[in-house]
């Protein structure tokens, strides 16, 4: 019998890939091993550009030079508010923000004029979902609204050595 015909050569390539496809497997197996257990033990080192601390220094000591406070006295960051009305009209003006402040008597109000206009927002939120929420539910009271990206005051926090 001859040794070379067709079915045997199949045979050794069927072979020999189970033998790689093998060899491959119990390779990836202990790198994989020896790489979880090297997450578990050694040293994090954290390489960053000298200015990042730089940048922090200052903008720690710009907060600390004003309190990090608004004019009101609040802490301030960047968040969200809902603008529910704009227009010309003092008097419309405060009576929207009156209509505002009678459903939602727990969130504040903010009234800016900026030639020609007077401006009314609610709120203070920290993401845009929570805004929009508010404006969901503003939809039948006011026609045109918009959720704006501004500086806000943070919500006091409550002390939790006061009931309430």
């Amino acid at each position: 019998m001859k040794q070379g015909g067709p079915v045997y050569v199949m045979m050794n390539e069927i072979k020999i890939n189970n033998i790689v496809k093998f060899i491959l497997t119990v390779m990836v197996l202990v790198l994989a091993g020896s790489a979880a257990h090297a997450q578990t033990r050694g040293k994090l080192e954290i390489i960053k550009d000298s200015r990042v601390d730089t940048l922090i220094a200052h903008r720690y000591s710009t907060n600390k030079a004003s309190g990090g406070r608004t004019s009101s006295g609040g802490i301030s960051t960047r968040g969200y508010r809902v603008q529910f009305f704009s227009g010309s009209n003092r008097k419309e003006a405060f009576s929207a923000q009156n209509k505002f402040q009678q459903k939602h008597p727990e969130l504040r109000t903010y009234i800016t004029y900026s030639e020609p206009n007077f401006k009314v927002k609610g709120g203070d939120f920290r993401t845009r979902l929570e805004a929009a929420k508010l404006m969901q539910e503003l939809r039948g009271t006011f026609v045109t609204m918009f959720v704006i990206s501004e500086r806000i005051n943070l919500p006091k926090l409550a002390d939790p050595n006061i009931p309430q």
